[in-house]
């Protein structure tokens, strides 16, 4: 999601660029629908396969945005002219370990254009993309407003926890509109647990039961989105949707906030400031390493109401 600023620009600044994207096979949903992308690959089961499969494509530019030891040894047995940009793991390490920020003030989106400045491209502030099929059509005329909130991710540390989620929708103050809850397969008993204590709630799961194509339009056409520091807040910034997130183990000052470019959309970020052990990886855990989780634990079921209120009512 991250990087479709840059495609976007390749394509729309560099006249006549054939241009080729390769990325995981499970990321197909996300770009399968990009028309700034005129073929999409994939990586083979073997590091050999996948550089023989790029060798007989003949390119003539490389645009690395993942800067790691396998992109390395692509680039290098390729040899062609290529082009990266910095990854900060040494900032990121310090500030992981002893708390050094030696951060740059600079989202991710805009570090990534380093890559590209060489061949003369250039940010046009436009925010990310995603593009939803035609006919992905799940929930799309749903009669009353709702809010969407994305309840999973990849670590356990940047998960809002279950009860304190049960806790704001059983709240009095929470506001009089319907919650669709969403996630992966994986997310689904947790999705269980909310909707056992919540029965009294106008509230509907689609977790586990949506792709994510159909999932990006339960939250194109939401009030707002919450969210915890995952796939689906980038999908929402890019639908330019109000969000509000969670920032646990891990920290906004990364890079990796909610991105709109110049949109002017309103984003909303919920964390423990000044909490000691904050951040304790660049990436999370499946548990707290202390076992206490205060970076989650401790952001206030108030402030959430306050701030989805606040939103509502713009």
């Amino acid at each position: 999601m991250l990087t479709t600023p840059i495609v976007r620009c390749i394509k729309n600044q560099l006249e006549g660029v054939e241009l080729h994207y390769i990325t995981k096979e499970e990321n197909r949903q996300i770009l399968s629908e990009n028309p700034y992308i005129d073929k999409l690959l994939f990586l083979q089961p073997s590091i050999w396969a996948t550089i023989k499969m790029l060798r007989d494509e003949h390119y003539d530019v490389v645009i690395d945005l993942h800067n790691n030891q396998r992109t390395w040894l692509i680039k290098r047995i390729l040899g062609i002219k290529s082009f990266s940009f910095p990854k900060i793991n040494f900032e990121k390490w310090l500030m992981v370990n002893f708390k050094i920020n030696r951060l740059p003030h600079l989202h991710i989106v805009d570090r990534y254009f380093d890559a590209v400045k060489t061949i003369g491209v250039i940010s046009d502030q436009k925010g990310l993309d995603f593009f939803i099929a035609a006919g992905d059509t799940l929930q799309q005329s749903m009669a009353s407003p709702y809010i969407a909130w994305a309840i999973g991710a990849k670590q356990g540390t940047k998960q809002f926890p279950v009860q304190k989620i049960i806790e704001v929708l059983n709240s009095s103050a929470f506001p009089n509109i319907k919650v669709v809850l969403l996630g992966g397969k994986e997310d689904t008993a947790r999705a269980e647990l909310i909707m056992k204590a919540t029965a009294t709630i106008a509230i509907e799961s689609l977790v586990g039961k949506s792709s994510l194509q159909e999932s990006a339009t339960i939250l194109k056409n939401a009030q707002v989105v919450i969210t915890n520091d995952t796939g689906l807040m980038h999908i929402a910034a890019a639908l330019r949707k109000p969000i509000i997130s969670f920032w646990g183990n891990t920290i906004p000052e990364f890079g990796m906030t909610p991105y709109y470019g110049k949109n002017d959309v309103d984003n909303r970020i919920l964390q423990v400031p000044d909490l000691l052990c904050r951040p304790c990886s660049k990436l999370g855990y499946d548990n707290c390493p202390r076992g206490h989780f205060k970076c989650m634990e401790g952001i206030e079921v108030v402030e959430l109401l306050q701030q989805l209120q606040s939103l509502l009512m713009r």
